[in-house]
């Protein structure tokens, strides 16, 4: 690849990409004709597999008792052919001579999925009651018996029913792993579960089955079986992924374009990172240090000047012009000190940074063009963004190249920009502070040393008639203070002596010999000496004073961006020793807590654990925090180690460290433990959250219930009074309506109290819910009689084959009458309710819909808060529990209750429920619905 376009990822309407330990390569194991295809995608029932043959074919032997390998194929939805390449790959590796079986397939209906099946060998599966239903599961003791070479497992991520002896499918297959079987499966990029909330955010759909991204991260290959929305709505829609009756309203819902698309970029992207992840450990397993251009990561320095921001939206926009670009800022804090390097101009450029979705970092380094480059070259960076010096022309003579040219000089082949901007040529505001006395100043100060007091010595012989010993003394002792101002005090020392001998011999009396003939020339030298030396020892303290000054400003700048981030309070704890890693150039850098008791770590002396290397009682270490790779596990492992508490260490892996850093590591540490216990106390407060909301709850109970209460017990109260009372008779007309006011009163009640309860129940958790297969119409037909007159009036649409549902019969007719009731409390006159029911694979959906004013779709959530009644003053019908109470009750039974618009004015109620799989049928092949959560995992949309 080159140029800047070709750097870009290509994306092929289906094409399968391949992920081996992080090295990319086409799918493997296909023929020149395999690559040539160009058919239509509904032509094939998977994306088209393209590539040469894999790294797997030319792996070495395996070790007899090794742990198997794990290939997964990867979609970004259900139908993209992840199924279909699995057994295709099966049907290749049995014509190689490996034995191959199907531990567990699910075709789900699809016949070129199902013709794939019939020529390989299929292990039984095993029979699982549960719930008065029989289910099918992959039977592990079966396929460890039969011992193959590869093993076929659909749907890594599937939940098995209760019972199994592992609660996932992916457990499953880590025993067949440890067995020595290399294991083939599949998973769609919606279960990965670092993806799963952003999947339901695209999608509307919360994913209950997940997996962790390690686990399939740590699988030998990854490969994506890719298909364009387009192709993949069309395959659809010609029925080769849902039967006919689903098709419709799956393209309405989770297959739309916008949807598919967000999907595909997720999967591809997710892989790309894993490409990458495996390309940076397979550079230091071979220590490769040159830049290798496989994805673009652009670098900005930062010096904390004005022209900052200008750098930063400039590197932003060369990274966003190619296809997961990294943005990186970067600034070097020196040990001398930057000027103009404010906190403050540093925190703004932090946030502009971030909000353009780039990461900051600040590194130490006595050497800026060094540090910058081995920063870049650390990251694998491919271009680097400089801004022109902002030094005057007469700064640049005197001075000699900046960092920006020593930079470019040294970069080898990283793309270095010159960027302009405003502030060019306007020089660095304040002068810059005189660091310490480098090697390089005191060999100027020797130099100069050696070359000053000749040329003194020249001039003065030369002007001998006109200045007297005194002026001589003096020229001399200012030349001694410009050396001290060069090279410090040893320069200086070597000046004062080397010029009282020049003194001596060529001005004192005698001239040229090395005797002083009278006393007051003595101690005159004498005094020229002892000034030298004083004089070069306070030029020598003065800096050595400011480089220390100039450190500390540059380790409080650091301390000061930490503490900015602790504040923050987002990963705290990892942004403090990401800091601490990137400051002194660890390798890894890891907090650990010292829990429980360790018998071995008793045998630790109580002297070394005063001295500061380890706590004085015993206890095992665990790891708390963790930044870089290859962390320690124990103090001792640690390169460098400071104590925080007795039960806190921070152990850093990489190099010794000198005394001055160890004290900043001393407060790096402060602010780690500090990280840790804020990251504690948020989880503690999170968790009390509920116990607060509950307290909430129970507050605005008391202050709604007081009337409502009061109300049938009042009614009830007063008929019964009126019945009891011997003053009046009553005739049997009377008698029968004050009967009837006091048990319509005390029904009131009693449903009240009921809902109040069951809203405690749920609030504390405690609800008893057991679901069964139900018949949804029943359920429908007994909430309306419940309703009485105003139930007739309702319109029901409920198709007769539709699935039964896996809930509560008694829950679900209470829900179901108080989304009933509550639309016919707002349709209008003569536009009664309806009731439609309808099935999307293992979900079944009944909608309320009325035709009423509806509801604004801001207010849509505050519908659902318990003790009010949106938009009414009335308070004389009900607390407002029925909605809270319905959502409540319908997620309890593994179900959502979601709002929505009506089509021409009004609200619709969508009631979304687990649907009971068919029965498994004689043939052996899936069920044609897979029901709860624990069912299927490929076609979970």
């Amino acid at each position: 690849m080159s140029g800047e376009g070709e750097r870009q990822l290509r994306v092929h309407p289906a094409r399968s990409w391949l992920a081996t330990d992080g090295i990319a390569s086409g799918g493997e194991g296909h023929s020149s004709q395999d690559r040539r295809l160009t058919a239509d995608p509904e032509s094939h029932p998977q994306g088209i597999i393209m590539g040469n043959e894999g790294l797997a074919d030319y792996a070495a032997p395996r070790v007899p008792g090794s742990r198997g390998q794990l290939r997964i194929y990867l979609g970004c939805a259900a139908g993209v052919g992840k199924t279909f390449a699995m057994l295709n790959e099966g049907h290749r590796r049995r014509e190689r001579g490996t034995d191959v079986v199907v531990a567990f397939v699910e075709t789900h209906g699809r016949p070129h999925t199902a013709e794939q099946i019939d020529d390989l060998e299929v292990i039984p599966r095993a029979k699982m009651p549960y719930r008065g239903t029989t289910f099918e599961e992959m039977d592990i003791d079966a396929v460890l018996a039969r011992g193959p070479d590869v093993a076929l497992v659909d749907e890594f991520a599937h939940t098995n029913v209760p019972g199994s002896r592992n609660e996932k499918r992916w457990q499953d297959v880590a025993e067949l792993l440890d067995a020595g079987i290399d294991v083939i499966s599949n998973v769609n990029i919606q279960h990965l579960e670092s993806l799963n909330d952003v999947v339901e955010k695209i999608t509307g759909v919360p994913q209950r089955e997940t997996v962790p991204d390690a686990v399939v991260r740590a699988a030998d290959q990854v490969e994506l079986v890719d298909m364009t929305p387009e192709a993949l709505r069309r395959r659809m829609a010609h029925g080769n992924i849902y039967k006919a009756e689903k098709i419709d309203a799956a393209l309405t819902n989770y297959f739309r374009i916008g949807n598919l698309s967000a999907l595909r970029e997720l999967a591809l992207l997710w892989l790309a990172d894993k490409v990458d992840e495996g390309l940076q450990r397979y550079r230091e397993a071979h220590d490769i240090h040159v830049t290798w251009e496989a994805r673009e990561r652009v670098v900005v320095a930062l010096t904390g000047g004005p022209e900052g921001d200008t750098l930063i939206r400039r590197a932003a926009r060369i990274a966003a012009r190619s296809a997961g670009g990294d943005l990186l800022a970067v600034h070097v804090t020196t040990s001398d000190g930057l000027t103009g390097a404010s906190p403050a101009a540093l925190a703004n450029q932090r946030r502009l940074t971030e909000s353009l979705g780039g990461t900051y970092h600040q590194i130490v380094g006595d050497n800026v063009p060094e540090a910058l480059l081995t920063f870049a070259r650390a990251e694998n960076a491919t271009q680097l963004v400089l801004g022109v010096s902002r030094r005057g022309w007469l700064a640049s003579l005197l001075t000699g190249p900046g960092v920006s040219a020593r930079t470019m000089r040294a970069s080898g082949d990283i793309d270095v920009h010159m960027v302009t901007h405003s502030y060019v040529g306007r020089g660095r505001g304040l002068p810059r502070a005189s660091g310490g006395l480098t090697r390089q100043r005191q060999l100027a100060g020797y130099a100069l040393a050696l070359v000053l007091m000749p040329l003194l010595t020249l001039a003065l012989a030369a002007m001998r008639s006109g200045v007297n010993l005194t002026t001589e003394v003096l020229v001399f002792q200012a030349g001694v203070v410009a050396v001290a101002l060069v090279g410090g005090f040893f320069p200086a020392i070597l000046a004062a002596v080397f010029g009282s001998l020049l003194l001596n011999y060529y001005f004192i009396p005698p001239i040229h010999k090395f005797t002083i003939a009278q006393a007051n020339n003595a101690l005159a030298l004498a005094i020229f000496v002892a000034v030298g030396i004083v004089v070069s020892s306070v030029v020598d303290t003065a800096a050595r004073r400011t480089k220390q000054a100039a450190r500390s400003g540059a380790e409080s700048e650091l301390l000061a961006t930490t503490a900015g981030s602790i504040l923050r309070g987002q990963r705290a704890l990892s942004a403090v020793l990401d800091r601490v890693r990137e400051a002194f150039g660890m390798e890894s850098v890891t907090l650990l807590e010292r829990t429980g008791s360790d018998p071995d770590a008793a045998l630790v002396p109580d002297g070394q654990a005063r001295r500061g290397t380890l706590p004085a009682r015993g206890g095992r270490w665990s790891a708390v925090g963790v930044s870089g790779d290859q962390p320690v596990s124990r103090p001792e492992d640690a390169d460098v180690e400071m104590p925080i508490s007795d039960s806190l260490v921070l152990a850093l892996r990489g190099r010794a460290l000198p005394a001055t850093d160890r004290r900043v590591l001393g407060a790096f540490a402060a602010y780690a433990a500090a990280a840790l216990e804020q990251g504690r106390l948020s989880a503690a407060a999170e968790a009390a959250r509920p116990i607060a909301e509950a307290d909430r709850v129970r507050t605005a109970l008391l202050a709604a219930v007081s009337h409502d209460l009061r109300t049938p017990l009042a009614s009830a109260k007063a008929a019964v009074t009126s019945l009891r009372s011997p003053e009046i008779e009553w005739d049997a007309a009377d008698h029968d309506e004050l009967l009837a006011t006091a048990d319509e009163s005390l029904d009131k009640l009693s449903h009240l109290v009921d809902n109040l309860l069951d809203m405690s129940r749920l609030q504390a958790g405690a609800l008893a819910v057991f679901p069964r297969p139900t018949d949804l119409s029943e359920i429908v037909a007994r909430s309306l009689d419940d309703l009485g007159p105003g139930g007739r009036t309702v319109t029901v649409d409920i198709p007769d084959d539709l699935p039964e549902v896996a809930v509560d019969p008694g829950i679900l007719e209470r829900v179901v009458a108080n989304l009933t009731a509550n639309a016919l409390r707002y349709a209008p006159p003569g536009v009664p309710p309806v009731l439609t029911g309808s099935s999307l694979h293992d979900r079944v959906e009944l909608r309320i819909i009325d035709h009423g004013p509806g509801i604004p779709a801001e207010q849509r959530n505050q519908m659902f808060a318990p003790f009010q009644r949106l938009g009414d003053t009335d308070n004389t019908t009900g607390v407002g529990l029925g909605l809270a109470l319905s959502r409540g009750l319908t997620e309890a039974m593994g179900g959502t209750l979601e709002p929505d618009e009506t089509p021409g004015g009004g609200l619709t109620m969508t009631l979304s429920l687990p649907a009971v799989p068919a029965p498994a049928r004689p043939d052996g092949q899936a069920p044609e619905h897979q029901g709860t959560s624990f069912l299927s995992t490929e076609e979970m949309s």
